[in-house]
Formats: structure tokens, C-alpha cells, sequence
């Protein structure tokens, strides 16, 4: 690290380790122009917004930075203030202090609409990761880990919501008009009838844009004429979505994954539910859903019992509403009985949400094959991945964590968030690698080369396949030879491992859980 990066007061985030450079671009589409064949919730919601992180050819040219905060920056600041209930009045103050002015002028370690690199893959195209942001997020708040695993390999798509989730978000005017201010939205954390309906409503919302999102990532790889209402020339030739023609794998059913952070990753669970058990839906008039795409949707061939999922910081209240009961008791497509089972299926909590024990054992059913047992268990599929790193804290899976260290620290006793981050970009690399996903390897510095082996011998591979090369293996390991990073079992009781971090012993309320980072 370099003598300016000590003294530069901005706050900055560390290179992506991954052997790719990393481009994004910046998409909004009119939802007229995609046909998803499902009822739109809300007609305020007129187009959906998304940033694209996508591998690129390395440039010495120096393009644009792209800003942390988007555009109009004063009102992003002000917006994230209200979110943590600062009066209107303080924030106008806060945001013109100039230690504050300093966060105007984070920039993502990015190339702003670079050209496309072409995909070295036996396909011919890039594997494709939608990523659903949490409460109080945004399209650009989880730019690390989105821009890591990019960097390795995989197009990833994240959708600025406008479920009023964000701290603030802006929809554009195809005549060029005022911009669409949406705000956010405070619901309560609590359980009542008044806050199932709000969060349903929100759920309606984000998984229609999913929907959205994946036709137009169909639109983009067939190579049809999108128009961009945020296209961009101020760092000369805007990429051209048309260079995305035939690069992106999402014709082949269950090739996209899916991921999301606490709010987002009950969005997914609920999108890919809902999707996967659409016609269960039909069969009773009592099944209601909050998305339900038509029978010729090519949405529905797409999530599969093998479509990858990855879950951050699972929150569970969303997929609690009494409406959506009989969805919460069927179990994950990929328990379907010609899925792998728990084999492409990773949740990865912070130690806060480990702590929750209420949350806690709801996640585990969720991501059981039984999810209405008392127990859960796995019997009849390879059970999920579960894990979670030692001190760290809901905000170590977002940007901030990254960006704020000393404030996550003082604040919540995470440590190392940078690490946290690694930690949760390896173990999602490894799963989409032995699912066949064509990755780049991960690291030797990532993987922490120096603990590759234990006492002079060879660490054991457990139970790989015969003639199978898990690259980074030790990352999915129960045995604790990662440190700090504990696994976890769906069944009652603790593992060694777990057992012996003896400092997670107390139970954590969802005021210390949730409210921390959201």
C-alpha cells in the first residue's frame, strides 16, 4: 500500500484480487420494454434500475471515477442520514461538515463502461449472479463483494429497488422530465397484521424487478435494441449494450444465481419459491403469491431444482407473513427430488445474526429439506453450507463495514471486515465451482496459502470425488482449518468447531441483530 493511501482522509476500498478487471455500467430500462408476462404491483414503479459488474478489458486510459454515493451526492447523504433517524434539519448540517464532504469522494475501484473481455470459457460466455440489496442498501453498497466476485469470473447484476427499502432512489423520465423521487419507506421490525401487509407489498415490488432484470439480461444477450435512460457519454463512448450479444450464460436453465443480503436474501428465497412452485399455486385458491409469472414465462424454465443460491445475513421476518405460510413450508427448489440438495445452496451469516437465535432457527428451516419440521435436518439431500465468521457484525457483509472499519469496530466489535468479505467471496467461488461453473481460481493470498498444510501433512479432502479439483477447498471444510470461520449444522446442537467459540454463547435480540445495520 502506498504512503498517499496512508494519508488520503477519504475512505478507500482494497484492489479486487481476482485475476479480471473490473467494468460496470449503470442501466435503467422502461418496463414497457420488457414483456415479463406478470402483474405489475405497483404502476409508480414505471422502469427498473440496475448496475451491471462485468469482467473488461484492463485500460491504461484513466476513465471517470465511479462515485460511492451516486448523483445528486447531497441527497444520497442526507437520505442515509434519515435512515439512521437524523432530523431533516441535522442532516442539511451534517452533510455540508467537511470531514462528512469527504464521502463524496469514494469512488469504486472500477472502469466505467469499459469494453466487454470475452469470455474464456468453454461456453462462450460469462456466468451470470443477481444480487438483491437489504434494507437501508443500494445498487452500489455491496460494491466490494460484487466487484470481487466479478473479478473472478462472473457477471453480476444488482437492482437499485424501489420498494422504498432504499435510504433513497430516483426513477428517470424517458422525456427527459423530473426525475421520480422514491423514499425510503420505516416499517416496523415487529410482527402484526399491518407490517405482513407492508413487507408483502415490498416483496411484490422486488420480485417483479427480478423478473424485469432477467428479461432484460435475455434482452441484452440475444442483442436487442434496449434503450438506456441512464446512458452516460461523459467518459467518452458509452459501452454499447449490444457488446453484452451472446456473452452472458442465461438461456440454459438454472444457469443464473441468485444471492441477496438480509432483506434481499429473503427475496430471493421468496422469488425463487415463488417461481419454482407456481403452479402448486394454482391448484388452490388459498396459495397466493407475490409473483406469479405466466406458464410461457421463460423465467419459469430458468430457476430449476440446480439454480445456485447464496444467502448473506438471511432475514426472516418478510417470509413470515401468514398469507405466504403455505410457501414457507415447502422446502428450496433445489430439494426438488431431482435437485442436488443442499450441494449449491450457501448462507453465510454475520456472528450478530449468528447470535439471534430466534432468526437463527427460522434460517435453518428455511434452508432445510423439511422446512416445517421442528427439527431440521437433512436426511434424504447433502445438507447446505452454513457458516459464519467470528467477530463480525450485519454491516461486515455491505460496504460499510469495508469503508468504516474503526465505526464497525467501536461500534459493533467487528473485526477485519476486508477479511469477512473474502471469506464470503471464497466460499461463494467454491460452490459455483462444484456446481461446473467456470470461475477463475481463487488466490493463494485469499486462501491464506500459508495454513495449506497441517503439522508437515497434506490437508485431507474429505470426501471429493474421485478425479473432481475443488480449487479452494478448505473454504467449505466443518473442521475449523479456516480460522475464525465456523461452520454450522442444521440439527440441533453444536459442532466442535462451533462449540468452541465461546463467546457466542449469548442470545442476541433482533435489536442487536437488525438494527445495527439496518
Amino acid at each position: 500500500m502506498s504512503l498517499f493511501s496512508h494519508l488520503n482522509p477519504v475512505p478507500t476500498f482494497p484492489p479486487y484480487s481476482g485475476p479480471y478487471s473490473v467494468g460496470t455500467t449503470d442501466v435503467e430500462i422502461e418496463a414497457s420494454q420488457l414483456p415479463l408476462r406478470s402483474p405489475t404491483p405497483d404502476p409508480s414503479v414505471s422502469t427498473v434500475n440496475f448496475r451491471i459488474f462485468y469482467p473488461c478489458e484492463p485500460s491504461a486510459k484513466r476513465a471517470n471515477p465511479v462515485y460511492w454515493l451516486p448523483q445528486p451526492q447531497q441527497e444520497y447523504l442526507s437520505a442515509y442520514f434519515g435512515f439512521l433517524g437524523v432530523s431533516q434539519r441535522l442532516s442539511f448540517v451534517l452533510r455540508n461538515l467537511p470531514f462528512l464532504r469527504l464521502l463524496y469522494y469514494i469512488t469504486i475501484p472500477v472502469l466505467r463502461n469499459a469494453k466487454l473481455l470475452s469470455p474464456p470459457t468453454k461456453s462462450g460466455r460469462w456466468p451470470v449472479m443477481v444480487f438483491s440489496h437489504g434494507l437501508g442498501g443500494s445498487k452500489n453498497a455491496y460494491s466490494h463483494l460484487l466487484g470481487s466476485l466479478t473479478s473472478h469470473g462472473i457477471v453480476v447484476v444488482a437492482p437499485d429497488h424501489r420498494d422504498g427499502s432504499a435510504p433513497i432512489s430516483y426513477m428517470r423520465d424517458k422525456d427527459g422530465g423530473k426525475d421520480t423521487l422514491v423514499q425510503y419507506r420505516p416499517i416496523s421490525h415487529t410482527k402484526s397484521e399491518e407490517v405482513w401487509i407492508a413487507r408483502d407489498s415490498q416483496l411484490r415490488i422486488r420480485l417483479w424487478e427480478l423478473g424485469l432484470v432477467y428479461e432484460a439480461l435475455l434482452k441484452l444477450d440475444r442483442g436487442e435494441p434496449l434503450e438506456n435512460l441512464r446512458q452516460d457519454t461523459s467518459s467518452g463512448p458509452e459501452l454499447n449494450l449490444s457488446d453484452f450479444k451472446s456473452s452472458l450464460d442465461v438461456h440454459t436453465p438454472g444457469s443464473i444465481s441468485w444471492s441477496g443480503h438480509s432483506f434481499g436474501a429473503a427475496t430471493i428465497v421468496q422469488f425463487v419459491k415463488s417461481v419454482f412452485y407456481r403452479s402448486s399455486s394454482s391448484s388452490s385458491a388459498s396459495h397466493n403469491l407475490l409473483c406469479e409469472p405466466s406458464a410461457d414465462s421463460p423465467l419459469v424454465q430458468q430457476i430449476t431444482s440446480s439454480s445456485s443460491i447464496s444467502l448473506l445475513d438471511l432475514w426472516c421476518l418478510p417470509l413470515l407473513s401468514p398469507s405466504m405460510a403455505w410457501l414457507q413450508q415447502l422446502p428450496l427448489p433445489c430439494y426438488a427430488p431431482s435437485g442436488p440438495g443442499g450441494t449449491n445452496l450457501i448462507a453465510i451469516l454475520s456472528e450478530a445474526f449468528y447470535k439471534w437465535s430466534a432468526n437463527l432457527a427460522i434460517i435453518k428451516r428455511t434452508i432445510s429439506e423439511s422446512p416445517s419440521a421442528d427439527i431440521p435436518g437433512s436426511k434424504s439431500f447433502p445438507p447446505p453450507h452454513i457458516f459464519y465468521p467470528v467477530a463480525s457484525a450485519h454491516l461486515s457483509q455491505s460496504d460499510f463495514g469495508i469503508l468504516f472499519p474503526w465505526l464497525t469496530k467501536k461500534a459493533f466489535k467487528a473485526e477485519d471486515p476486508a477479511r469477512m468479505l473474502r471469506l464470503n467471496t471464497r466460499a461463494i467461488l467454491e460452490v459455483l465451482r462444484r456446481k461446473g461453473v467456470e470461475v477463475a481460481d481463487t488466490s493463494k493470498i485469499d486462501m491464506e496459502a500459508k495454513a495449506v498444510r497441517e503439522n508437515g501433512a497434506p490437508v485431507s479432502s474429505e470426501s471429493k470425488p474421485s478425479g473432481v479439483a475443488w480449487q479452494d477447498e478448505k473454504i467449505l471444510r466443518r473442521d475449523g482449518c479456516v480460522k475464525g470461520w465456523v461452520a454450522l449444522r442444521l440439527a440441533e446442537g453444536r459442532d466442535e468447531n462451533e462449540a468452541a467459540n465461546k463467546e457466542t454463547e449469548r442470545e442476541a435480540e433482533p435489536i442487536d441483530a437488525v438494527m445495527e445495520g439496518e
